[in-house]
């Protein structure tokens, strides 16, 4: 790719505003907002998972107003339907001639940013209808293959399925979000910021700091983004770590049903890169695959009934494959 140091200074600079624009509107949840842009510069889809009124949509909401892209809010329902999605064909009648055609009407996945909120209350056959448009940013409708506008994002949130009223994801449409990321309760100087400055008389104004170009050079620009062989390789023994058999670590014997996929290594990879790019660096570490591991592959692993029965979570089972699989 053909761009100068200079051009890549400047959207380093930039991608500095955004995290400034989106804290005028949010308070705290660094981890977070910083998980969400690795998601944007890797290219990948992000499902952010908390209890109800944590500000998820508003962090979706935020980072729509601070880019100059198209964005659009599904709220998701039990009675939504796949085509409230994706769009319908409508019959219309020349005037002139009499003759009767059909036209598809877009729906709202035709955008750039798309908000599917509260993905989890509607069930999975309007689930699925996502999954053509995330995994080829295509939707076929009748015969005829619509393309998306790029770049295209679906940012989801949904609430953890102890909630009443929530239908599971499927394996196959949470494998194709790129990072898994949840958002926790603030702590209480957050708390006590937010409360002030959501009373008040005014609220914070997002401004608009980048716009598509920049965010499709920034894409291509992470790609360019070295990760040693060494890296590499580690990356794909954690991988193939998580699936069950007789050399796995004694975690993923005892607590997992099925491991992740090569989709998980894939993730992984770009979004190392591109947290080394967030952070100025040309080149990505063990610490940026460290800390995207779990992210990465929470929503990848099939845990079993004994992990249930003891209450371990996805995250100790990459918390001990990062101790046992050596670099």
């Amino acid at each position: 790719m053909s761009i100068t140091e200079s051009e890549i200074k400047e959207l380093l600079s930039r991608l500095g505003h955004l995290r400034q624009a989106i804290a005028q509107a949010i308070v705290g949840q660094a981890d977070v907002v910083e998980q969400l842009l690795i998601g944007l510069l890797a290219g990948g889809h992000c499902l952010l998972e908390g209890v109800p009124g944590l500000g998820k949509t508003l962090l979706v909401r935020s980072l729509s107003q601070a880019l100059e892209l198209q964005f659009r809010r599904v709220q998701f329902t039990p009675d939504l339907m796949p085509s409230d999605i994706l769009g319908t064909e409508l019959l219309e009648e020349d005037h002139g001639t009499g003759h009767r055609h059909f036209r598809f009407q877009p729906g709202p996945v035709f955008t750039n940013l798309l908000l599917a909120d509260e993905l989890n209350r509607t069930p999975p056959k309007t689930q699925a209808a996502l999954l053509e448009a995330m995994q080829e940013k295509t939707v076929s409708y009748a015969g005829v293959t619509h393309t998306l506008p790029a770049p295209f994002f679906v940012l989801a949130t949904q609430n953890p399925l102890e909630q009443a009223g929530t239908y599971p994801l499927p394996e196959a449409q949470l494998d194709r979000f790129l990072l898994h990321i949840r958002v926790d309760y603030p702590t209480e100087a957050e708390e006590h910021d937010i409360l002030k400055q959501t009373t008040g008389v005014a609220s914070g104004v997002v401004p608009k700091v980048m716009h598509a170009e920049d965010i499709l050079l920034l894409q291509k620009l992470v790609r360019d983004v070295h990760l040693g062989e060494d890296l590499l390789m580690w990356i794909t023994r954690l991988v193939r770590a998580t699936r069950p058999s007789d050399t796995s670590p004694q975690e993923v014997k005892s607590y997992v049903k099925w491991g992740a996929g090569p989709r998980a290594g894939q993730s992984l990879v770009l979004a190392a890169k591109a947290r080394a790019l967030l952070q100025g660096r040309l080149a990505a570490t063990r610490e940026d695959i460290m800390a995207l591991a779990a992210p990465v592959m929470r929503h990848r692993l099939l845990l079993s009934f004994a992990a249930e029965a003891e209450q371990v979570s996805a995250d100790t089972v990459v918390a001990a494959l990062l101790r046992s699989v050596k670099l």
